[in-house]
């Protein structure tokens, strides 16, 4: 089979550096996927991308593809066949419209009523053919911001200024917002020229003759590797923040590797003003000594060659100056205020229009904490602690250095209230109560911390689906999913045996105090529940916990949530127990009869007929206070061995009693029994959406 190599290249002014990772992964996705819809076969597809280029090889493509046999399907043999064993117009029109004629016809049987076919011949196109129609996979390219330009009715991540488009040495022809294919593209902006291209194997090597390292993974690692020399050389430690290399990566298409230097003066400025300033708005790597402490130097990376680096870097330390003088002049005149004058200002800090201001927030955040903190027993101390922290943690809002650095909220709330005199497990709490930060990031490590945080993120949740703003799709601009799952992580890291259900009706009730739900209390928590289960699900499909199982725990209303974990792993292991399997038969057996009870119908011990339900009644009254002690201690092992002491009796039961007899009362007595015992087992979880059988023997 011939084969043929292809390139395709979008040429365009300056990408935004963080669009340019899922523009890659697009264009790569829907390459293979329209060779594979145009039936052409290939051995490698390769994507490259700069700032200024989109580009695709295709290696080793089929160069026509394959010669095809349909079988075409017609009208039934009722139709097509006349009365008279003549063919019907429907069958004539057939086998025309397939290029046939009717002494091609043939008949074959589907579901029992036989149709009329036709086998046609298709010739395969040659890939010439088919490649113009790239064009499409260019303009169907999506973005989050898009733009037009000069006449052009095309949206596009930035204006196309040229394209390449060439199979072997022949140009592929297309057009797009004016812009023509040819076989001619462009090196580096400043250092290269243009160049021709006649083999599209030899595109990556012409490019970087020009100055242009096309591939984005070589250029990370070019990146890398000098960070890593640099360091080496220079005896120190450069910590390369994967984000910032990606980025730098893609701000530039020949990259050298540099640094330059700053006045140590600037060090007594706190370490992560520093470095946020370098990294955020120079995008430098700061350089650190072996104790982890700041040094004097920066790296950067420069789009070029290392010819004049040394002027290169002077400039890059003079823009630095300036910027560590800014800080600089923040950190000192941010120290000039008291807390109090912060806090006051937070009055005119909206946090959500129908929620109120940033104070707002911090009164209901003072409250909430006081009720994590009751509930949980705390020391007077640390009660005293929480409220100082809650009444404080949102002063840094208001400061210089935040208004500036808005990722550095809690971090210089920290270092303020340190300086201002504040108690040390207070001031940790102000940047904790940020935490987690994102999905797998650190903890609160600290109970004031956490209380906290815990209640910073209660207010922000139920507040919000107080007045109206519940999540739906993409669409979740307080990031209230990240911040439930934050506070399930951390009841969890915790094990702080609170209510979730409970916690949440808790909330609720400071916001109808302040005349703040916009709907019904009961479908707030309706839809409050409905979203924490959906939370707590995801972290149990992150734990590798399986989704029957999952329905399983959570048909119970949210409880103590280290303990709806540690209920869901025991029974994702006990799937796999062949010893449990008599246990889960009898509750599983329990639980599907008790459907079929009364809600009304009590137990009538009276009624028995015969030893074995006497027995089981008395082995059930017997368990019961051992094992609801033992929900209550969140022992889910303790539980469920409680529980099989049942088994037993259930099977003898089953074994000689007919639950569903004729005599009325006989039958309702026993099912309000088994509905007991059911209700009972269900406060564990719902044993009977668990896929058993299934997973038996695995």
């Amino acid at each position: 089979m011939k084969t043929t190599n292809v390139l395709f290249e979008i040429g365009l002014e300056e990408m935004p550096a963080r669009f340019m990772d899922d523009t890659e992964r697009q264009i790569k996705e829907k390459t293979i996927n329209w060779l594979n819809d145009i039936r052409l076969s290939y051995e490698t597809v390769q994507t490259f991308i700069t700032p200024r280029r989109i580009a695709v090889l295709i290696k080793g493509l089929q160069n026509k593809q394959d010669d095809q046999v349909e079988e075409a399907k017609g009208p039934s043999e009722q139709i097509a066949v006349s009365e008279d064993g003549e063919w019907t117009k429907a069958a004539i029109g057939f086998s025309k419209g397939q290029g046939k004629s009717t002494d091609d016809i043939y008949f074959k049987e589907v579901k029992g009523t036989r149709y009329v076919y036709v086998e046609k011949f298709i010739e395969g196109q040659k890939a010439e053919a088919l490649l113009p129609e790239f064009r499409e996979i260019i303009t169907s390219l999506h973005f989050p911001k898009s733009m037009r330009w000069s006449d052009q009715t095309l949206t596009f991540i930035r204006p196309i200024k040229w394209m390449l488009g060439l199979q072997d040495q022949q140009v592929i022809p297309f057009e797009i917002a004016g812009v023509k294919t040819s076989n001619v593209t462009y090196g580096h902006r400043f250092l290269g020229d243009v160049v021709t291209v006649t083999d599209p194997l030899q595109y990556e090597r012409l490019l970087n003759e020009q100055f242009v390292i096309a591939d984005a993974e070589k250029r990370k690692e070019m990146i890398r590797t000098g960070i890593q020399q640099l360091a080496h050389n220079q005896d120190w430690t450069i910590t390369i923040d994967e984000k910032l290399l990606t980025e730098v990566t893609h701000l530039l298409e020949y990259p050298t590797v540099f640094y330059g230097t700053f006045d140590s003066s600037f060090l007594h400025i706190p370490k992560e003003v520093l470095i946020t300033s370098m990294k955020e708005h120079q995008r430098y790597f700061p350089v650190e000594n072996s104790e982890g402490e700041l040094l004097p130097y920066f790296v950067s990376v420069r789009n070029g060659t290392d010819e004049y680096i040394d002027n290169v870097a002077k400039g890059n330390e003079k823009v630095l100056r300036a910027r560590l003088q800014d800080s600089q002049f923040f950190y000192e005149e941010d120290q000039k205020h008291a807390i109090e004058a912060y806090t006051k200002q937070l009055d005119r800090m909206v946090f959500q229009e129908q929620l109120g201001t940033i104070a707002d927030k911090v009164n209901r955040i003072r409250e909430i904490a006081q009720i994590i903190a009751d509930q949980l027993q705390l020391s007077d101390k640390e009660k005293q602690q929480i409220q100082r922290a809650a009444e404080i943690c949102k002063f840094d809002l208001v400061t210089n250095m935040v208004d500036e650095f808005s990722e550095l909220q809690g971090i210089m709330g920290r270092k303020y209230a340190l300086i201002f005199g504040e108690d040390e497990t207070v001031a940790q709490a102000i940047e904790e109560h940020y935490m987690p930060k994102h999905a797998n990031a650190k903890l609160p490590t600290s109970v004031v911390g956490s209380v906290i945080s815990m209640a910073d993120k209660l207010d922000t949740i139920v507040g919000c689906f107080s007045v109206g703003i519940i999540p739906s799709g993409s669409q979740d601009p307080y990031a209230l999913r990240r911040q439930a799952i934050g506070t399930l992580e951390i009841l969890n890291h915790n094990q702080w045996p609170l209510n979730i259900s409970e916690l949440i009706e808790n909330v609720q009730s400071i916001f109808k105090q302040r005349k703040l739900d916009a709907s019904s209390e009961t479908k707030v928590f309706d839809q409050l529940d409905t979203f924490f289960k959906q939370r707590t699900a995801y972290i149990m499909k992150e734990a590798k916990i399986e989704s029957d199982i999952i329905d399983a725990v959570l048909v119970q209303p949210l409880t103590q949530f280290s303990f709806m974990m540690e209920k869901a792993k025991l029974l994702s292991n006990k799937r796999y127990d062949v010893w449990f399997k008599e246990n889960q038969e009898a509750f599983v057996r329990v639980i599907n009869l008790a459907a079929k009870a009364n809600e009304e119908d009590e137990v009538n011990p009276t009624l028995f007929e015969n030893n074995q339900e006497e027995q089981l009644y008395a082995t059930y009254q017997k368990v019961l206070p051992d094992y609801q002690d033992a929900l209550t201690n969140g022992d889910a092992s303790q539980a469920l061995d409680t529980l099989s002491v049942l088994t037993e009796p259930i099977h003898a039961l089953f074994d000689h009693t007919m639950v569903m007899t004729e005599d009325e009362k006989l039958r309702s007595n026993r099912l309000a029994l088994l509905k007991a015992i059911a209700d009972t087992i269900k406060q564990f979880a719902d044993l009977s959406l668990i896929q058993w059988k299934q997973h038996q023997g695995a």
